[in-house]
């Protein structure tokens, strides 16, 4: 099982949604100074609980592993990950450890980043595709979401592993048949790493979640 959902949090009424808030998530949202960071973090929080509620999950208990990847304590086979850029925040759920990752596709881009922290080939595509920039974002997404799947996070290099864009999206000398899935919503590029294929995703908007 796999869930997959996202929202353009910038209609989010923040006072509402800090009310929804457990107190540690209200802490967070307190330590941001800009709304924009304050709604992306309150709404990142409510559509976890969403797609939680979904499920019967009512009582979680958060914890964080040694790199910082949130998981339910006592709910073991449940996992989730979440990721947000922008407007837009995104939230995966599953039975089986999971990455996600959302990233607005800014056209402007510096390809320096790929050519310095990418897998060489990775860089290589990018500059021969139609589209650098969006073929860039493919990549970044993908990358990072398999990152946040392992749990290490940035503490995994960017060009210690490849991604191979093909007919299916691979990562290359996988031992583990990870599934990548990749979407194009709007001005955003979205992934998934998991053991499973995405079939579909759900958009809610802000009034949804309050």
């Amino acid at each position: 099982m796999i869930k997959l959902a996202y929202c353009n949090v910038d209609d989010l009424d923040l006072a509402k949604a800090y009310e929804l808030l457990p107190k540690t998530r209200k802490q967070k949202v307190d330590n941001f100074r800009f709304v924009k960071d304050k709604k992306l973090s309150a709404g990142a929080y409510l559509l976890l609980k969403k797609l939680l509620d979904e499920e019967n999950i009512t009582d979680p208990i958060f914890k964080t592993e040694k790199y910082g990847k949130a998981y339910i304590s006592n709910y073991k086979d449940i996992h989730f990950n979440l990721s947000h850029s922008s407007k837009i925040v995104a939230c995966a759920i599953s039975d089986v450890e999971v990455g996600v990752d959302v990233e607005y596709n800014d056209p402007l881009i510096d390809l320096n980043i790929a050519r310095h922290y990418f897998y060489n080939k990775e860089y290589e595509n990018i500059m021969k595709s139609d589209n650098p920039s969006d073929e860039f974002f493919n990549y970044w997404v993908l990358k990072e979401s398999y990152m946040k799947y392992t749990g290490l996070g940035f503490n995994l290099d960017l060009d210690s592993f490849e991604i191979v864009i093909g007919d299916e999206i691979t990562l290359k000398n996988d031992k583990d048949n990870l599934k990548f899935n990749l979407f194009d919503i709007g001005d955003y590029k979205l992934a998934t790493c998991s053991k499973y294929e995405v079939k579909d995703h759900t958009e809610y908007y802000a009034k949804q979640m309050i």
